[in-house]
């Protein structure tokens, strides 16, 4: 059995607590309780979880999870007990900074963390990069991208909106990777461990930075992008990401990324992009980690990318994070 932190538990980290749970004990009210899975998140839905138990909405089927272990602050995982095996990072890209200083100052990568291996699942690239500021040995961090789509419906509450499929990188260790599987395999959902990470990774990114700021800037659901009055936006778009994938080394044709952005769009043209949800919740968003990216790699292979940038200015514009 692995122990494991998830450290952002909003939607996405509240979902993967629920997927990987998988011992349970039995408390004063004999509710069976969650001890080898904890979370950290904010601490109005740490609060209540602690006290109604996270509600997990799967459409066919309603179910309500315990945990032992709840955190809204890395000192009060310092007070516990709990020694994670694994440590799966679901925070927004913007976060990594913050997040990274604090477990650096923190000092539980030397203690408590000392032998904990690391994942980053989250949206967007160069995620590694800036959380490796926090002193961890490169070797311990692996990233991850997941295409589940879940909506935080309320304190303590999510909602299963996409069972799309989750992949990792392949180097994780084999019995962190063989509890991985049969959990996900367990509770009916798809995990893939890749060899060709970085191409499915660029993939991901490429449909996001379509999908998600046009949705953003319309405030309309995915399926948005599928409209005749947005074609050539879209097309623009993907033939910009591509240049910039094939500069970066990888072999992507427009043909497979345009295929992929309107495949993602048509099977998800109900949901709210994550984006969109930050937009409407006026918080910041991850554009400087989709778009943001793009644009600054474009300027290292001298590409133009005109379209990205505009996309990029314009929800940097409207991000409560924006200067």
């Amino acid at each position: 059995m692995t122990d494991i932190l998830i450290y952002g538990a909003g939607a996405i980290g509240s979902f993967l607590g629920y997927l990987l749970s998988q011992s349970a004990w039995k408390d004063g009210t004999d509710r069976e309780v969650v001890e080898n899975v904890a979370l950290l998140g904010r601490a109005g839905h740490i609060s209540a979880i602690k006290k109604q138990g996270l509600h997990v909405d799967l459409g066919e089927k309603r179910e309500v999870f315990f945990f032992r272990h709840c955190f809204s602050s890395l000192d009060e995982l310092k007070a516990s007990d709990y020694h994670p095996r694994l440590v799966i990072i679901c925070v927004k890209s913007y976060s990594l900074p913050y997040l990274s200083r604090e477990l650096k100052e923190s000092g539980l990568l030397e203690e408590r963390f000392k032998e904990s291996q690391f994942i980053l699942l989250m949206n967007g690239m160069g995620n590694r990069e800036l959380f490796l500021n926090s002193g961890l040995d490169p070797a311990r961090l692996q990233e991850g991208i997941t295409s589940l789509g879940v909506l935080l419906a309320g304190e303590g509450k999510v909602e299963l909106k996409g069972r799309g499929k989750t992949v990792l990188q392949n180097q994780i260790g084999r019995e962190d990777r063989q509890f991985l599987e049969k959990r996900f395999s367990e509770m009916g959902f798809e995990i893939e461990f890749s060899k060709d990470f970085c191409r499915q990774q660029f993939l991901k990114l490429l449909a996001n930075a379509a999908i998600n700021p046009i949705t953003a800037l319309t405030r309309r659901q995915n399926g948005v992008v599928l409209s005749p009055a947005l074609k050539s936006t879209v097309e623009r778009v993907v033939a910009e990401t591509v240049a910039v994938a094939k500069a970066e080394g990888l072999a992507i044709s427009e043909e497979e990324a345009l295929g992929l952005v309107l495949s993602v769009a048509e099977k998800t043209a109900a949901n709210t992009s994550s984006m969109l949800q930050d937009v409407l919740r006026g918080k910041e968003t991850e554009i400087e980690a989709i778009n943001g990216y793009l644009v600054r790699e474009a300027k290292k292979h001298r590409i133009a990318v005109p379209v990205n940038e505009a996309l990029y200015g314009m929800v940097s514009s409207i991000s409560i994070g924006s200067s």
